[in-house]
C-alpha cells in the first residue's frame, strides 16, 4: 500500500476543472430553462398612412382608409411645420387620389392649393409638386395642363419613372398616340413591374392590341402586392373583357376586384354593366345603386338611367339623369371637365345639336379618341352622317389610337 504510486496531482486538478465545468453548464442550463425565451422582435407592420404614402409615391391605387390616414397624418404634420414642401406635395397627391376614388371633385381645389403651396415654399427643383399638378390635371380631364406640368417635371428629373405614366395619360387624352407610345418605351427602359405593365396595357388597348393588353393586365394583377392595386388592375381587365364581348369573363374580373377591395366602385358599376347584358337585371340594378351610393360618378348615373329606360321605368331614369347633371355641375365647380359624358347624354337623351356643340368645343381643346367617338355619334344623331363617319374612323383606326376600343365603351347595358 505504501509503495502504491499516487496519481499525479495535475490529474486531480484536471478532473476537478472538468467536473466544475459540467456542473456550471448544468446550472446555467437550468437558469436558461427557467428564464422566458425571448424571440428577436419582428419589425412592426407599416402604418396605413405609410402604405398609402408608398402607393401615392409610386403612382398606384391606394386603399381609401389608408388614404384617409395619410391625409390626416400630413395635415397634422403641416400644422406644426407649415414650410414642409414635401408634405404639402404628398398631401396634394393624396387629395387627388381621394377625389378620383370617390368621384368627388371637391377634393381637387384642396389638392391644387396644397401643391401650389409646395411650389411656393420650394419654387425650384420641386419635381414632386409638378408631378402632383400633372396628376391633378389628368383627374380633372385637363390634358393640355397635364402635359405642361408633366413635361416640366420630366425636364427636372428625366429618370423619375413615375412621371412617365402621367404624361402617357396626357398624350392619350390629347390624341397624341405616337408620343404616348414613345413615352411608354422610355418608361419600360427605366422600370418594370405591375404599375408599368398596367400602363402598357392601357396604351395597347388604345391602339387596338387587345391580346397584348389582356396579357399585360393579367401579369400586372398577379404581381400586385396590395389588394387595392390588384383590384384596380382586375377592374381594367374586366373592362377589356367587356369591350371584346366576353361577359362572363368581365363579370368574373369585376367580382374578384370588389372582393379584394370593397371600395372599388368602378368594378361595382362594371358588375352592373355585365349583369344587365346577361339579363340579370335585378342584380344589375343593385350593383349600380351600390356603386352610385359611394361614388356618384356621372357616367354610372348615365348607365343606370339607360338601364331603367330599357326596363320601361322612365321616371327612375329621369332621377339618374338629374343626378348626372348635378354631378357635372359639381365637377365644374371643382375645376373638372365632364363635357364628354354630358355630350354623350345629350346625344342620346337630350338635344343632339347641343351635344355636337359641346363636343366640338371639347375636340378643339383636347382631341382624344373618346371625344372623337362621342362627337361622331352626336353628329350621326344630329343627321350629319358624312361628317360623323370621319370622326368614327378617327376613333376606331388603330394607328390613331382607337382600335375600336372607344366605340365599344359606348355599348351600354341598355
Amino acid at each position: 500500500m505504501e509503495n502504491q504510486q499516487k496519481p499525479p496531482e495535475g490529474r486531480f486538478r484536471t478532473r476537478r476543472v472538468v467536473l466544475a465545468s459540467v456542473a456550471g453548464c448544468a446550472v446555467l442550463g437550468g437558469v436558461l430553462v427557467l428564464l422566458p425565451w425571448e424571440r428577436p422582435a419582428e419589425p412592426a407592420p407599416p402604418s396605413p398612412g405609410a402604405l398609402a404614402m408608398a402607393a401615392v409615391n409610386a403612382g398606384v391605387p391606394a386603399a381609401l382608409p389608408d388614404l384617409a390616414e395619410l391625409i390626416d397624418e400630413r395635415e397634422k404634420r403641416l400644422r406644426a411645420h407649415p414650410r414642409d414642401a414635401r408634405s404639402w406635395a404628398v398631401l396634394g397627391a393624396a387629395y387627388v387620389e381621394q377625389g378620383r376614388r370617390l368621384a368627388d371633385p371637391a377634393y381637387y381645389p384642396r389638392a391644387e392649393k396644397a401643391l401650389r403651396t409646395s411650389l411656393r415654399v420650394r419654387p425650384k427643383g420641386n419635381t414632386r409638386a409638378l408631378a402632383g399638378l400633372a396628376a391633378l390635371a389628368n383627374a380633372r380631364r385637363d390634358f393640355p395642363a397635364a402635359r405642361r406640368w408633366g413635361e416640366a417635371a420630366l425636364k427636372l428629373e428625366p429618370r423619375r419613372w413615375t412621371t412617365y405614366p402621367l404624361l402617357i395619360d396626357a398624350y392619350t387624352g390629347l390624341g397624341e398616340h405616337a408620343a404616348a407610345k414613345r413615352t411608354l418605351d422610355r418608361l419600360t427602359e427605366l422600370r418594370s413591374g405591375p404599375a408599368v405593365l398596367a400602363r402598357a396595357a392601357a396604351v395597347y388597348r388604345d391602339r387596338g392590341w387587345r391580346e397584348d393588353a389582356a396579357a399585360s393586365l393579367a401579369d400586372a394583377a398577379s404581381g400586385a402586392r396590395a389588394p387595392a392595386e390588384r383590384a384596380a388592375y382586375l377592374e381594367r381587365a374586366g373592362q377589356l373583357a367587356w369591350e371584346r364581348g366576353d361577359l362572363q369573363d368581365a363579370l368574373r374580373h369585376f367580382q374578384e376586384a370588389v372582393r379584394l377591395d370593397p371600395d372599388q366602385r368602378a368594378a361595382q358599376a362594371g358588375q352592373g354593366r355585365a349583369l344587365a347584358a346577361l339579363g340579370r337585371t335585378t342584380e344589375a340594378l343593385n350593383a349600380y345603386r351600390v356603386a352610385l351610393t359611394k361614388q356618384p360618378c356621372p357616367r354610372y348615373a348615365l348607365e343606370l338611367g339607360e338601364l331603367y329606360e330599357s326596363l320601361g321605368m322612365p321616371e327612375a331614369a329621369r332621377v339618374q339623369y338629374d343626378l348626372l347633371r348635378e354631378r357635372v355641375r359639381g365637377a365644374a365647380a371643382g375645376g373638372a371637365d365632364e363635357e364628354l359624358v354630358l355630350g354623350q347624354f345629350e346625344a342620346d337623351h337630350g338635344d343632339p345639336r347641343e351635344a355636337v356643340r359641346r363636343l366640338r368645343a371639347e375636340w378643339r381643346r383636347q382631341p382624344g379618341t373618346e371625344v372623337a367617338d362621342a362627337l361622331g355619334w352626336a353628329l350621326h344623331r344630329a343627321g350629319r352622317h358624312e361628317e360623323a363617319l370621319r370622326f368614327a374612323v378617327r376613333a376606331t383606326e388603330g394607328e390613331q389610337g382607337g382600335g375600336c376600343a372607344a366605340r365599344c365603351t359606348r355599348t351600354t347595358a341598355a
